[in-house]
This record gives structure tokens, C-alpha cells and sequence, in this order.
């Protein structure tokens, strides 16, 4: 199959800050073409990463259910099928192979098998090479900017029959998400819903910033009718993305945009009320006054911390200090006391001293957070952090690892164990696939809460009595019916 190669990614590119000239691009409109040819198939996405991809997966998934296709679980038997892909850590990518391995009995038997790859893996230079040369049953590649041509990019595969490679580093625009009468979210329940794209930090570790490339942020008037629309529908929950959120308008000269946002999300009067990922030296206390104002958002805060040693911190190029972050996390708390916070914990990165470590340490001890997701250091090509020589070897890092996890999940525990006894309103989300009688949701906070119950649950938020604790998760019993 020949290959017809539009545009490559480019990370050295997409390191540039080029002027935005923020088209807003429209949703797009299948052909007939593409309707008839979607009669009577069969499609599959695998998702990976964060809430982002998850929603860019709903998105491509909208403009499948368009053409008249259905979904199915396995990729066993489909005739499109889509890796949407997440590249943060080395591990993710390697793990994108071994599922494109296995999908190739598949295409072996049906040809016409139509399989993509997307999201940030493709956005790496080398990771797209590597796609191209080794794994020639990939027939489609497009980068994270190129959602909104999916329809273009899908029928010029299929009139050619070729594999189309259509990814760019530096013209990402802000593009508007389907939604109408109807809505294809992965729930009926909870949705996310996009604010800004990309980020401007460029932390040395990160490769984000080349994958989801600059800041760009939506119209205000647009968030606000996809929400008001997601309340029509019945939607109980909404989660503001973006890989800062707290960055929203800047990029249009607007410095406190995200509270006003926040609170005209609010006013709206959906149920619920979640947002992430605030970076800490941009969070403001207009932002905690706005939460403290409005019940409907939650007291729920995700506030990464990366390192506890100015040192590190300084080599990430975090833009704040180990004081600065934990000034932040008090002005929080002064504002609303019974927040729950979390964070994300790198152990290992380059050349990290025994004290930096300790300093770590020391800090988690002094917020002592309500959970934590913590990682070892992954090099990722093309960032400033993969050029450093490292000298602190693989079992010290696990060792490292080993000792912050303990930390993390005792305070976990802790954390969990004082519901015990309190009435939470839970909204329930999800029947247990492994015993029927049982029923999940999240509380306020956003803790997970298992309950005796069936699927009539599904959407209601209900006051529950947690019985005893997990360190992962609550038993408790429905009290109002």
C-alpha cells in the first residue's frame, strides 16, 4: 500500500511560540460518500492517558455513530479500529505496540480493515517513524490537531487506498465539539467538557506542550451552551479540561478568565462541578473564592507538585518554589477547609540527591494529601530533560519509589478512614460487572463509594452513611430513598 505523507510531525517546531490566529473551526459534515460507506460496520477505539484523549475519543466516536456505524469492544471482526494514544511515559507508548501486534491477525484476515493510530504518540517524531516503518498494517495516522479533519482524512484513505499521515507540530486551532440533540458521550451521566487546549510551560520532563502544542482557549459563550445543553440532556456532573486550566483567556490577554468562567459554569445550575489541572504558581484566591461561593462545585482540588526540592523543581522548570507551593495549599485551605486535595509525585529525575528526595518526603508530610499519583521519571525523546546524563541508578529510584508509595498510601488511608461514620451525597455512575447487587458513585470529594443497590441508582445523587473505609474506596449504605 503506497503511503501519502500531508505533514509530519516536527517537535523542534512545535518548541517555537508562533503567533495563534484561533480559527474557530466548525464541526464538520460527513459526505455521502462516507454515509453509505458506513452502513452496516463495525468500529473500536482504545483510549489511553488522561481526560483529554478520553474526550477526543468521544468526539471521534460521535462522527463514527454519524455515518451509521456501530460500536463494538473488540477489535476482533471490525472494520475501523482506533488507537488513541497517550505519550507521558515510555511505558504507554510500548504498550500502543504490543496492542498494534496483536491487531494485525485481524487486518491479516479482512484487508479492508481500516486501522488509525492518533492522539500524542503521533505527535513524537520518532514514534511516528517508527510506526511507518515497522508496523505497516497502520493505515491511518493524524496528530491531535486533526480531529476536526477527520471526515477528509478517513474518505481520502479510503477512495486512495492508501495510508494517509496527516500530523502537524504548529498550526493547532481552537475547534468546536460536537453536540446537538443528542449526545455520544461514554456516559449519561458525567462529561468532560474542554475549555482551553494545550500548554505554554514546557516543564523539562513534559512532552505535552510538543503533543497538544500552545495554549489556545475557547469562547467563553461556547462552554457555557455546552454545558447548558449537557444539563438539558440530564447530565448531572461536568468536568472543566485543560491542561491548566487556570490559564484560561490568558493567551487572549484576560488574566483572571478562569474564575469568571468558573463561577458562569456555576450559575448555570448543573448538579456538579469538577475542573483540572490548575498549575500552582498560576492558581489565585479568586478562583478559591469562587468555589467557596457555589455549592455545586465540588471541594475537590488536583494540585500537582512534580518535587518538594527547590533543586528539582528549578531543573523541571516548575515555575514555582517549594514555599510558593505550599502558600498556595494554605490560602486553599483558609478558603474552604474541607477540600480534598491530590497531586502527581516524579521520583527520579535526573540526578535527584538523597536530600531532594528527602525534601519530598517532608513536604507530602506537611500537606499530607488525600491521594497521590506517583511515577518514576520517564525519559521522553525530544524534551530538554532526555539530554541530561543521569547518575543515580535504577534501584535507587525504586527504592525511592517504594518509600514515597508507603508514605502516599498510609496518608491515603488516613484520609479515607474519616468518612467513616459521615453522610456523603454520592452520585452513582457505575454497576459492578462482577456482582450486580452492587453499586459505585463518588462523593463530593471525590471518593469512591461502593453501595448495595441495582442500576434504578444510576444518575441520582443520594445521602450515604460510609460503614468503614478502604484506602481506595468507601463502603457505605444508601439512607434516603
Amino acid at each position: 500500500m503506497k503511503t501519502e505523507i500531508i505533514s509530519l510531525p516536527n517537535q523542534k517546531e512545535a518548541s517555537k511560540k508562533t503567533k495563534l490566529d484561533y480559527n474557530n473551526l466548525k464541526v464538520m459534515l460527513p459526505s455521502s460518500f462516507l454515509m453509505d460507506w458506513g452502513k452496516n460496520k463495525k468500529f473500536c477505539i482504545r483510549t489511553y492517558g488522561c481526560q483529554a484523549n478520553v474526550r477526543d475519543s468521544e468526539i471521534i466516536r460521535n462522527y463514527l455513530l454519524d455515518i451509521g456505524m456501530t460500536e463494538q469492544d473488540d477489535f476482533l471482526g471490525a472494520d475501523f479500529v482506533l488507537f488513541n494514544t497517550c505519550a507521558v511515559r515510555e511505558n504507554a507508548e510500548n504498550h500502543l505496540y504490543g496492542e498494534l501486534g496483536l491487531c494485525k491477525n485481524s487486518y491479516l484476515k479482512n484487508k479492508d480493515m481500516i486501522i488509525a493510530v492518533c492522539g500524542c504518540v503521533v505527535q513524537e517524531d520518532e514514534a511516528t517513524k517508527f510506526i511507518l516503518d515497522h508496523i505497516k498494517h497502520v493505515r491511518l495516522i493524524f496528530g491531535t490537531s486533526r480531529i476536526n479533519s477527520f471526515y477528509s482524512i478517513l474518505e481520502d484513505s479510503i477512495k486512495s487506498n492508501k495510508r494517509i499521515v496527516n500530523v502537524s507540530s504548529n498550526d493547532f486551532d481552537v475547534y468546536e465539539e460536537p453536540i446537538g440533540s443528542k449526545d455520544s458521550r461514554l456516559s449519561t451521566i458525567k462529561a468532560f467538557v474542554n475549555i482551553m487546549y494545550g500548554c505554554d510551560k514546557y516543564c523539562t520532563y513534559c512532552i505535552v506542550p510538543y503533543t497538544r502544542g500552545r495554549e489556545r482557549s475557547r469562547k467563553e459563550e461556547d462552554i457555557i451552551n455546552e454545558v447548558l445543553k449537557l444539563k438539558e440532556l440530564g447530565y448531572k456532573e461536568v468536568t472543566l479540561l485543560g491542561q491548566n486550566v487556570d490559564a484560561y483567556g490568558k493567551d487572549r490577554g484576560e488574566k483572571y478568565a478562569f474564575a469568571s468562567l468558573l463561577e458562569k459554569v456555576a450559575a448555570t445550575g448543573i448538579e456538579r462541578i469538577r475542573f483540572t489541572t490548575p498549575y500552582p504558581s498560576d492558581f489565585n484566591s479568586e478562583v478559591f473564592d469562587v468555589m467557596s461561593k457555589y455549592k455545586n462545585i465540588m471541594p475537590s482540588i488536583h494540585m500537582p507538585l512534580q518535587s518538594g526540592s527547590n533543586n528539582i523543581l528549578k531543573k523541571m522548570n516548575r515555575r514555582y518554589t517549594r514555599e510558593e507551593y505550599l502558600e498556595v495549599i494554605k490560602s486553599l485551605r483558609e478558603k474552604i477547609p474541607h477540600v480534598y486535595i491530590t497531586t502527581d509525585i516524579i521520583v527520579g529525575f535526573p540526578n535527584e540527591s538523597d536530600q531532594d528526595f528527602e525534601d519530598t518526603l517532608s513536604l507530602v508530610n506537611e500537606v499530607k494529601y488525600d491521594a497521590a499519583f506517583t511515577f518514576i521519571y520517564s525519559k521522553r525523546p525530544g524534551t530538554p530533560a532526555s539530554k541530561l546524563i543521569d547518575h543515580i541508578s535504577d534501584e535507587t529510584k525504586h527504592a525511592r519509589f517504594d518509600r514515597l508509595k508507603i508514605l502516599v498510601d498510609s496518608l491515603t488511608t488516613l484520609s479515607a478512614s474519616k468518612f467513616v461514620n459521615r453522610e456523603c451525597k454520592v452520585l452513582f455512575d457505575t454497576v459492578s460487572k462482577k456482582d450486580k447487587t452492587m453499586i459505585s458513585g463518588y462523593t463530593e470529594e471525590g471518593k469512591l463509594v461502593h453501595v448495595k443497590g441495582d442500576s434504578s441508582l444510576l444518575g441520582q445523587i443520594k445521602t450515604v452513611k460510609i460503614l468503614n473505609s478502604h484506602t481506595f474506596s468507601l463502603i457505605g449504605e444508601v439512607i434516603d430513598e
